[in-house]
Parts: C-alpha cells; structure tokens; sequence
C-alpha cells in the first residue's frame, strides 16, 4: 500500500508563549527541560565575568547554588585556581583561543572540562560557556553500536 503523499504538511510557526531564536521557537517550559535534560552540566559567563546561568541537575559534578549567581567567576573557583581562570577568560575573551579543554580525575571518575567563547553573529564577545561531563563510561566505548 502506498503512503498518500499528497497529505499538505504546514509550518509550525510560534506558540503564544514562545521565544524566538535563530532557528526555530521553543517555551521557556522546554527550554529549562532541556538544559536539565543535557548529559552534562554547563555554565554561562558574561562579558562582566560574572556567572549567569548554570543547568540544573540532580547528581553534579560541581556543587552549585542559587547564590553563586552574578559573582565573579573567579570567585566561583578554589584560590588557588584563581589565576588559571583569569588566563581562559583572558584568552577566550581576546580571541588567542577558541576553546580550552583538559581533564582531570576525581576519585575513580574522568571529567572532561571545556571552555568556549560565546559571540554574537558580529563576532562581538558576550561570554564563555563552560562544559563538564563525566567521560569515565565514554572512555570504555570501543567497536561500534548499531541500532537495530
């Protein structure tokens, strides 16, 4: 039996509700799901240097907390970390890398730690973007999965 294919298929634009972004229109409802939804945490850092954003999870790699919002980030790290935050910042921000990426091991676990620049369509630097996964079960992958 063949499909009918003549079926008219319409655009679904915005919902009353929705926020419109570069490529398509999603809820504030649908958004915070997917930021917790993520397999990894991440943190926003405005061009101020000061922590805007972070998703939410039940099991963190890094504890965070409601009041960490709108400090420094430098003041979100150990001490002596400080100067190591300022460098990425420092080069995120005048654009001498695109990325900085490392991994270290807390207990029996590997945690992969990147940083990315966030600019706008002009190139202008809004702030950086901070990644951490627990990488320990991607590291055991070897061959290939199929679906099937």
């Amino acid at each position: 039996m063949m499909a009918n294919r003549s079926k008219r298929i319409e655009f679904a634009g915005p919902r009353v509700n929705d926020i419109r972004l570069k490529d398509g229109f999603i809820s504030i409802k649908e958004l915070n799901a997917i930021m917790r939804a993520l397999p990894f945490e991440i943190s926003f850092i405005d061009r101020d240097n000061k922590l805007r954003y972070y998703n939410s999870k039940k099991e963190r790699i890094f504890a965070r907390i409601k009041t960490v919002l709108g400090r420094p980030v430098d003041l979100c790290h150990p001490p002596r970390s400080i100067h190591l935050v300022k460098k990425i910042v420092e080069d995120l921000k005048e654009g001498r890398k695109n990325k900085v990426e490392f991994w270290i091991n807390m207990g029996d676990r590997s945690i992969y730690i990147a940083y990315f620049p966030v600019r706008n369509e002009d190139g202008k630097y809004l702030g950086i973007l901070e990644k951490d996964q627990d990488i320990t079960d991607l590291k055991k992958i070897t061959g290939e999965k199929l679906l099937k």
